[in-house]
C-alpha cells in the first residue's frame, strides 16, 4: 500500500534541488536495469534455431515477433525509397516505433519530400540525424572540401552515414533495427540472414529478406503504399544524388549505386 504523505509548506532550494536529482538517477537505474534485462534476454537468443522459423514467415510476423519481443530499443531504418515495412509497422500492425533517418545533405529533392509526405501521412517517430557540426550541402562542402566523395569516399560516408548512425543508435539506447535489405537486390546480399547479431550486441533484423523485387511492388501496389517517385524514373536503387544513376532493365537492382566502381555498400551494413 502507497502512503500519501502531506508536502511541508515550504522546501528549500537546495533540497528541492536534491529530491529532483534523487529521483532523475532512480528514473535512470530503473531505465538502465530493463535495458540491461533485454540485452541479456537478446543475447541467450539461438538466432540458427529462429532464421530457420522465420525462413517460411511472413515479413508481418517477423515484424510481429520483433514487437512482442523487443519491447524497448527496436527502431526501423529507412531510406524513404520504398516504405514496404512501415506501412507494415504503422498500418498493419499499428505498432510505431522510432523511424531513424540518415539525411546526408546529399540526397535527391525527391527523397526529402517522400520522408515529408511519410511523416505525415503515417504519423511518423521520426528521428533525424546529420553528418555532425553541419546542416546543409554548403556547409558540409565548406568544412571538408568540395566533392569530397571523389576524393575520399569512405571518409564521405564515415561522415554522412557511418557516425550519424552510431549517434542514433547510442542516443536511442537500441538494441535492435529493422533494415529494408533483400537477398535477391545484390550478390554481396544472396546469404543475408533474418536476424544477425552486430558489433555491439545489437540485433539487425532484416524481414524482407526472403521477398524479391516483384514480391515489393506487389506489395506496394496492392496496398496502395507510398513510395520515392524516383523509381518511375528508372532509379531502383536510390542513395545520395551524386553517387546514384538510373539502371537498365538487365542490371541488379543496385548496380545505379557507386557505378563505376568496386563499392557495394556505404559503411552502415557491413
Amino acid at each position: 500500500m502507497v502512503q500519501c504523505i502531506e508536502a511541508p509548506s515550504a522546501i528549500a532550494p537546495q533540497t528541492l534541488s536534491s529530491l529532483e536529482k534523487s529521483a532523475e538517477k532512480s528514473a535512470d537505474s530503473t531505465a538502465t536495469h530493463q535495458d540491461s534485462q533485454v540485452q541479456r534476454q537478446l543475447a541467450q537468443l539461438d538466432l540458427d534455431s529462429l532464421n530457420q522459423q522465420f525462413e517460411q514467415a511472413t515479413p508481418q510476423e517477423i515484424l510481429a515477433w520483433c514487437t512482442h519481443n523487443i519491447p524497448e530499443g527496436l527502431v526501423q531504418t529507412a531510406s524513404f525509397s520504398l516504405l514496404a515495412i512501415t506501412h507494415m509497422i504503422y498500418k498493419e500492425l499499428v505498432h510505431p516505433v522510432p523511424v531513424i533517418f540518415l539525411d546526408t545533405l546529399h540526397l535527391f529533392p525527391e527523397t526529402l519530400e517522400t520522408a515529408r509526405k511519410a511523416k505525415d501521412f503515417y504519423h511518423l517517430d521520426l528521428r533525424t540525424y546529420q553528418a555532425a557540426g553541419v546542416s546543409s550541402r554548403e556547409e558540409f562542402a565548406q568544412r571538408y572540401g568540395d566533392k569530397l566523395w571523389e576524393r575520399d569516399i569512405d571518409q564521405f560516408y564515415r561522415l554522412t552515414k557511418v557516425e550519424p548512425l552510431q549517434r542514433a543508435l547510442d542516443e536511442l539506447n537500441v538494441t535492435a533495427w529493422i533494415t529494408g535489405r533483400r537477398r535477391d537486390q545484390s550478390e554481396t546480399r544472396e546469404n543475408l540472414p533474418i536476424i544477425e547479431r552486430v558489433e555491439g550486441g545489437r540485433l539487425k533484423i532484416n524481414p524482407l529478406a526472403n521477398w524479391t523485387n516483384q514480391d515489393i511492388w506487389a506489395y506496394i501496389t496492392s496496398q496502395k503504399v507510398l513510395y520515392n517517385p524516383l523509381h518511375d524514373q528508372g532509379y531502383s536503387s536510390i542513395g545520395d544524388e551524386p553517387l546514384t544513376t538510373p539502371t537498365a532493365a538487365n542490371e541488379d537492382e543496385r548496380a545505379g549505386r557507386w557505378r563505376g566502381s568496386e563499392k557495394t555498400e556505404c559503411g552502415i551494413h557491413w
